[in-house]
C-alpha cells in the first residue's frame, strides 16, 4: 500500500479527530506533492468533524474561515489549517460560493475541488483515497478537472490560471476538455481580483516553464488579464536583430532569464511599449522610443495588477534602461560602467546586465557577438569595479555633509549639489576618493584657493 509519512504533529491532529470518533486526511496539494517525490511545506487536514467539534477536541484554535469550514489549530506555534467536509451551494460571482453545506461525506467534499491531482486524501489507516483518478492524471502528466470542468471554471474563475500554472510549474498538460472549458470560461476571469491574478501570474512566471505564457494566449486568458501581451504577440519585428515577433521574443528571452520575480517581470515588459512605437519601414522597421512608452506602460501595468511600490520602481527602471547601449563603438571601459551603475545603483545594474544577456540570446544573430562581447566586458569591468570597491553613490564619499558644513558650507542645497560634484569627480578617477583631495576640491569650488 501506498505510504506518505505525515507529519508527527499532523498525524496527531488526525489521531485525536479519530479517537473522538471523526473521520480525518491529509488533503490536497501534500498528497499530490508527496506522491511526486515532492517534500510539502504545509499540510491540509479535512475532516467529518463540524468546525464547532474540532474546536472543542483542540485547546488552540483560530477562526479563520469557520463559515466555510475551516479552523487552524495551533500545534506548539505550528498552523495547521482544518476544513470540515463540505458541499459547496450556487457561485454567483465566479469566485466564491453564496453558502456551503458540512457533509458527511468524504467523496462529496472532493468532488467540489478543482482538479484531479488535487483531489486526493490520506492517512494511515484507509491509505490512498483518490474516487477521481488523479493518481493516474500524475502519471500521465496531466491537468483535469473534478467533474464537469465548465462548471468548475464557472464555480471559481481562479481556477482557470490555476490549472496554467500547475501546468508551468509541473510541466503537465492540460487535458482537452478542460483547455475546451478554459477557452470558453475565460471572460470570467474579468470577476478575479487583481490580487489573485497577480499572484498566479507570479506563479507561473517564476515556474521552469515561464513559457506557457504562449498557452494562456492561445486560450484567450492574456485577453482577459493582460491583453498588452496579446498585442505583443501581433506585432512583428521586420529587423535584422530580430527573428521572432515581439511576443515570441519575450518568452525566449523569458527562459533565458533565473527565477527572480523582479527579473522575469521586466523580461515580460522590457518590450512591451513596441507595438505603439513601431514605425513599419519599406527595408525595416523601427522601435524608437519603445522603452519611455514600455516604462509607463509597465507602470500602469503593474499598479492595475496591485504590485508593491518597490516592485513597480525596479521594474519600470528596468524596462526603461534595458535596451541601453555600454558601448557604442569601440570598447568599454571602466569609467562608463562605473557612471552606469552610479546612475542606475549597483543592485539594479547587476540585473540590468542579466536582463540585456536574456534579451540577447532572444533576437538573431546578426551583430550578436559583438553585443555579447561588449556585455561580456561590462560584466567583467563591473565585477572588478566592486573587487576594487570603487567609491559609486555619494553616501561611500570620503568627505559627507557634516564635514562640509565644518568646512564652513550652510546646510541646504549647495552641500546637496557640492557631494554631487564630489561624485563626478570620483567616478571620473576613484583614488580621488581621499579626505584631504576632497577637501582640496572644495575649496577649489568654492573660489577659496
Amino acid at each position: 500500500m501506498f505510504k506518505i509519512v505525515i507529519p508527527e504533529k499532523a498525524k496527531q491532529i488526525i489521531n485525536q479527530l479519530e479517537q473522538a470518533g471523526y473521520e480525518a486526511y491529509v488533503v490536497g496539494g501534500p498528497v499530490r506533492d508527496c506522491i511526486l517525490g515532492k517534500c510539502p511545506t504545509d499540510w491540509d487536514i479535512t475532516t467529518s468533524a463540524s468546525p464547532y467539534q474540532v474546536k472543542e477536541i483542540f485547546s488552540y484554535t483560530i477562526d479563520t474561515g469557520i463559515a466555510h469550514g475551516t479552523v487552524t489549530v495551533m500545534m506548539g506555534k505550528e498552523p495547521f489549517e482544518v476544513t470540515t467536509y463540505r458541499v459547496d451551494g450556487e457561485y454567483k460571482d465566479h469566485r466564491r460560493p453564496e453558502e456551503v453545506c458540512f457533509t458527511k461525506s468524504l467523496k462529496e467534499d472532493l468532488l467540489r475541488r478543482d482538479f484531479t491531482i488535487n483531489a486526493m486524501a490520506y492517512n494511515d489507516r484507509d491509505g490512498l483515497i483518490d474516487y477521481y483518478g488523479g493518481a493516474e492524471d500524475l502519471k500521465k502528466k496531466t491537468i483535469r478537472c473534478v467533474g464537469d470542468a465548465r462548471r468548475r471554471f464557472d464555480e471559481d474563475a481562479l481556477r482557470i490560471l490555476r490549472a496554467l500554472r500547475f501546468q508551468a510549474q509541473l510541466g503537465f498538460v492540460i487535458e482537452e476538455e478542460t483547455k475546451q472549458a478554459i477557452q470558453k470560461q475565460a471572460k470570467f476571469l474579468k470577476d478575479i481580483s487583481a490580487e489573485r491574478i497577480q499572484t498566479e501570474l507570479t506563479k507561473l512566471l517564476l515556474s521552469d516553464h515561464p513559457e506557457t505564457i504562449l498557452d494562456a494566449y492561445d486560450l484567450g486568458v492574456t485577453k482577459v488579464v493582460l491583453p498588452e501581451f496579446d498585442r505583443m504577440m501581433e506585432t512583428p519585428q521586420n529587423n535584422p536583430h530580430h527573428c521572432y515577433n515581439v511576443g515570441v521574443h519575450t518568452v525566449e528571452a523569458l527562459k533565458n532569464t533565473e527565477p527572480d520575480h523582479i527579473l522575469r517581470w521586466t523580461m515580460l515588459l522590457h518590450d512591451v511599449g513596441k507595438p505603439e512605437a513601431r514605425v513599419e519601414g519599406k527595408v525595416k522597421d523601427s522601435f524608437q522610443g519603445h522603452n519611455i512608452i514600455g516604462e509607463e506602460m509597465s507602470r500602469k501595468i503593474l499598479r492595475r495588477l496591485k504590485f508593491d511600490n518597490q516592485t513597480i520602481k525596479q521594474v519600470t527602471r528596468l524596462v526603461y534602461w534595458h535596451d541601453v547601449r555600454f558601448a557604442s563603438l569601440g570598447e568599454v571601459n571602466k569609467k562608463t560602467v562605473r557612471r552606469w551603475a552610479s546612475r542606475i545603483s549597483v543592485p539594479l545594474f547587476e540585473k540590468l546586465v542579466k536582463i540585456q544577456q536574456a534579451d540577447i540570446s532572444a533576437q538573431s544573430t546578426f551583430m550578436q557577438e559583438e553585443k555579447q562581447r561588449i556585455l561580456d566586458s561590462t560584466r567583467l569591468l563591473f565585477e572588478e569595479i566592486k573587487e576594487e570597491k570603487d567609491c559609486l553613490q555619494v553616501k561611500d564619499l570620503a568627505l559627507d555633509g557634516k564635514d562640509l558644513i565644518s568646512l564652513g558650507m550652510k546646510p541646504g542645497k549647495e552641500i546637496g549639489e557640492m557631494l554631487t560634484g564630489l561624485l563626478e569627480l570620483v567616478l571620473e578617477d576613484p583614488a580621488q576618493n581621499k579626505r584631504e583631495v576632497l577637501e582640496q576640491a572644495v575649496r577649489e569650488k568654492r573660489g577659496e584657493l
